[in-house]
């Protein structure tokens, strides 16, 4: 039988390499037992600002066997997003390279379906979900406990083959399988890198990070205003942040990923300081087509790019 399981583990790393993933790694489908403490603290500081979705389903974010029934496996893994291209002007409001190309949740999802199928075909018939950052599970504690890498100090979970510019994903399936069992060892070391250049002082300490200070949060998740207290410390991003991965150290390893959908639109790195400024809804809607950039809508994103304006001179 442990023959059997470990075949099976090694077929389903081959097929997800197969189907473009950068990591493949299994655990077992348990209860969460080091992140409940941290999860409900975390929570109780409000440091998940507007997201109150974060407050649902506390127990299943906990424990996969409540979200999948009889869940035995969680698959873990990791789809490459890095890119080097930048927008040509400097002065321009910046976009997460996350969100260059297609939304990473209609890409990944595909691919995870395909990965489902060819483990139905080949293993036999598996009951088992699919989950892409849009439920309830603790993405970067299963990536960790499946030995992808560990959590940094900017709660990012970081490769040393790869840094931490990819996408995490799971499938939890009733079936078991061989169990990556080593985590890997926290090489941050005493580095202090991306608390030292986060803008908006969203790092509070070493692993915590004050969602509701994020730039990312600010200009995605949030859907009033943004708080007056960060006018002119947002660093010029309209949409996500990558200030705390660009700084890490870990991320000189970084490959450049190979995955067509996430090709910017052929407008995009083109688009000028005045051009986003003056941006319009058909304009919006050509450029980020089917992009993850649509979950802020064009107002959002009118707010953001107003919002890192300088006020005007006082007469």
């Amino acid at each position: 039988m442990q023959q059997n399981l470990s075949a099976y583990s090694q077929l389903i790393k081959t097929e997800a390499k197969n189907l473009g993933f950068l990591f493949c790694g299994i655990a077992k489908a348990d209860f969460l037992e080091e992140e409940a403490p941290r999860l409900e603290a975390w929570l109780n500081k409000g440091m998940h600002g507007e997201m109150r979705y974060m407050e649902n389903y506390f127990d299943k974010r906990l424990d996969p066997r409540l979200l999948v029934d009889g869940a035995k496996s969680v698959i873990s893994l990791g789809l490459n997003y890095y890119a080097d291209t930048t927008q040509s002007d400097p002065s321009a409001p910046k976009i997460s390279k996350y969100a260059y190309g297609i939304d990473y949740h209609s890409v990944i999802k595909d691919k995870l379906k395909q990965l489902l199928d060819i483990i139905n075909q080949k293993i036999g018939e598996v009951g088992g979900r699919a989950f892409v950052d849009s439920a309830p599970v603790l993405d970067k504690a299963w990536a960790k406990k499946a030995g992808l890498g560990w959590v940094g100090k900017n709660t990012n979970l970081i490769s040393k083959q790869a840094g931490s510019f990819f996408f995490l994903a799971e499938l939890i399936v009733d079936i078991e399988l061989e169990y990556d069992i080593e985590p890997t060892a926290d090489h941050c070391g005493t580095c202090t890198r991306c608390i030292d250049a986060c803008p908006t002082d969203a790092i509070v300490g070493p692993y915590v990070v004050d969602g509701s200070r994020c730039i990312s949060y600010l200009t995605i998740e949030l859907k009033n205003e943004i708080p007056q207290e960060f006018k002119g410390k947002m660093d010029n991003w309209m949409f996500g942040c990558d200030v705390c991965q660009d700084v890490c150290p870990w991320n000189r390893f970084s490959v450049l990923h190979n995955e067509p959908a996430f090709t910017p639109h052929p407008e995009l790195h083109g688009l000028k300081k005045e051009d986003w400024e003056d941006i319009t809804t058909d304009v919006f809607q050509k450029v980020f087509k089917n992009s993850a950039v649509k979950r802020t809508k064009f107002e959002g994103l009118k707010r953001n790019i107003q919002f890192l304006s300088p006020p005007p001179p006082t007469p």
